[in-house]
């Protein structure tokens, strides 16, 4: 894992709880600084593409109205902002083939059978509802629950279920694969 994968996983971590630590400590709009680093720790992955451009945009777009309004609810729109462009990215790749997945499973057997594509191009279906109800949750959290509870869903809970679908997706995989492999 190199050094600025780290610091994005770490960054993406401790965003939640920095903005609800920081609530009534420190204004929103020096918070807002974390939101920057935080949009920037993953443009890299992005490539300043044309979704990496977005990205930024959306990210600028937050810390300018976090600065200007000194609100917090800018801050808390990032987690809707990342499943949002995820979103897109997945449901982009399901238009325009080859699907994520099958992007993800190629890197480790180049020739994939055509089942094997189906099964990858349902799995992206899957991730593209999964952020699509994540982002509605987090939207949800962000406008009209307190932030305890905004910190405890987009700092754990979203984690957390993101990691069971991994897990999940990941069991059936293998069956799969055997069943493939007769």
């Amino acid at each position: 894992m190199s050094v600025s994968t780290l610091v994005m996983i770490c960054i993406t971590l401790i965003y939640p709880l920095a903005v609800w630590l920081g609530q009534g400590q420190i204004e929103p709009r020096f918070l807002a600084g974390l939101l920057v680093l935080a949009g920037l720790t993953r443009v890299h992955m992005l490539k300043i593409s044309q979704v990496g451009r977005w990205w930024l945009g959306g990210t600028l777009l937050l810390f300018l109205l976090a600065v200007w309004s000194n609100v917090l609810l800018p801050l808390k729109l990032y987690p809707v902002l990342v499943n949002a462009a995820l979103l897109g990215v997945f449901a982009y790749s399901l238009i325009s083939p080859p699907s994520m997945i099958e992007r993800f499973a190629r890197i480790r057997e180049p020739n994939l059978p055509t089942r094997a594509i189906s099964y990858t191009r349902r799995v992206t279906q899957v991730w593209c509802m999964f952020f699509a109800a994540n982002g509605v949750i987090a939207l949800m959290t962000a406008l009209w629950a307190s932030s305890a509870t905004w910190t405890l869903y987009n700092g754990l809970i979203a984690y957390l279920m993101m990691g069971l679908l991994f897990a999940g997706e990941y069991v059936v995989r293998w069956h799969f694969k055997r069943q493939l492999n007769g």
